[in-house]
């Protein structure tokens, strides 16, 4: 137990992202050996003070308050020490260095696990083909694996569940914290039949920035992500480019090439980056020749036999897709003059605002905006020195004053 507590510990550091968690745990040798360090053997590290603040604090106390929770709600612990770990997470690296779930634990490297996402504000088309796709995945052996949203997540995992197969959900926020609410039926129906993961703690708030965190779990615990609708600027396009910075196989669904929710799919397979299917078997046949023993050819299905049983299970109407959660910060900014607003150019004034929403990286900035990353560098150069904008842990900005209201 001694040693989960210690990757526990490191791993809610505040002020210590996922990738400087892993480079941490290999300069000196293990969570343990990073506990028992002293402030001077921080010192070397390139560390912010807030990380190097939270390093010194020793108290477990938050961590006993984990492991208490999670032995309330019956969650299980799987740390990146344990041999059921997946390997392909390993390879990531920011991988999680504690992984908290509820229900089935799978071994991900055995599994011919697909990731299926999606669009919340998704079109029957969409929801029908996700659906058809992910209940032929099921029935031929494969396990699906997705979010626990609106639109195509959910349909992605009905599909699956009524292709008989298991399935698994990562979330955003603590595996505890049905989001959203009215997902609680297929939430208990994916931990019966499947399991639910996150790298959270129990209690942890689904925030906005923590989905994009969430994402590079989705496509690294799989072999290939299925991009079935995506807008130009959608947390699905997010996880297809981790899937391909991670080295797995992208697959996207074509759709109407004047449907805004397909764009993103469609210029994956313009450019190359995705294979375009239009059914599991255009999916499963990467598989079938290495993974003979986990899949099976099922008898045909219909179109119309399989929308008939898709039927089944109830699509409730999308939900709007969830506000991001205002920066800590923000309340009790400083007030600044508006003039500085109006002094702003338009690039500059369009991602203070952006920033005063949410904190992201200039990545991040460069994916909601379209700015290119040239001109969104520069513009957060000229923000910071005017004071209008600070830099977080993680190279994630956000803003640093708040301006006056205009009468």
């Amino acid at each position: 137990m001694a040693g989960i507590q210690y990757l526990l510990w490191l791993s809610t550091r505040r002020g210590l992202p996922q990738r400087h968690q892993v480079e941490l745990m290999d300069y000196f040798g293990g969570a343990e050996r990073v506990y028992f360090a002293d402030r001077e053997a921080y010192e070397p590290l390139h560390l912010t003070q807030e990380a190097r603040r939270s390093l010194c604090d020793k108290s477990l106390d938050q961590t006993n308050r984990i492991l208490e929770s999670c032995d309330r709600l019956g969650l299980f612990l799987l740390s990146c020490q344990d041999g059921a770990y997946p390997e392909r997470l390993l390879q990531l690296s920011d991988y999680p260095l504690v992984l908290y779930g509820k229900g089935r634990l799978f071994r991900f490297d055995e599994e011919v696990a697909i990731a299926m996402v999606g669009s919340r504000q998704c079109s029957a088309y969409g929801v029908r083909t996700a659906g058809r796709i992910a209940m032929g995945l099921a029935r031929a052996g494969a396990l699906v694996v997705s979010g626990l949203a609106q639109g195509i997540d959910a349909a992605s995992l009905k599909g699956a569940l009524q292709g008989g197969g298991p399935v698994v959900s990562v979330l955003a926020g603590g595996v505890d914290v049905v989001y959203p609410a009215c997902n609680s039926w297929l939430y208990e129906d994916v931990a019966a039949r499947g399991a639910i993961l996150s790298e959270n703690p129990p209690g942890t708030r689904p925030d906005g920035w923590r989905f994009p965190q969430r994402n590079r779990i989705l496509s690294g615990l799989c072999l290939g992500v299925v991009a079935v609708e995506a807008g130009e600027r959608s947390g699905a396009l997010i996880t297809a480019h981790d899937a391909l910075d991670q080295g797995r196989d992208v697959f996207a669904v074509p759709g109407p090439v004047d449907a805004a929710t397909s764009a993103g799919t469609n210029r994956l397979i313009a450019q190359g980056e995705a294979k375009l299917v239009r059914t599991a078997g255009d999916i499963l046949c990467e598989y079938e020749g290495r993974y003979a023993h986990k899949l099976c050819r099922p008898q045909p299905m219909t179109a119309e036999e399989a929308d008939e049983r898709l039927e089944v299970m109830p699509t409730p109407p999308p939900e709007p897709e969830p506000k991001p959660a205002k920066p800590a910060q923000e309340e009790g900014l400083p007030v600044a003059p508006r003039s500085g607003l109006e002094q702003m150019g338009e690039e500059q004034r369009e991602i203070f605002f952006l920033l005063s929403e949410e904190i992201l990286t200039a990545d991040e900035i460069v994916g909601q905006t379209e700015i290119p990353a040239r001109r969104v560098n520069t513009a957060l150069t000229l923000l910071q020195a005017g004071g209008y904008l600070k830099e977080l842990p993680g190279r994630r900005f956000a803003a640093a004053v708040r301006f006056e209201v205009q009468e």
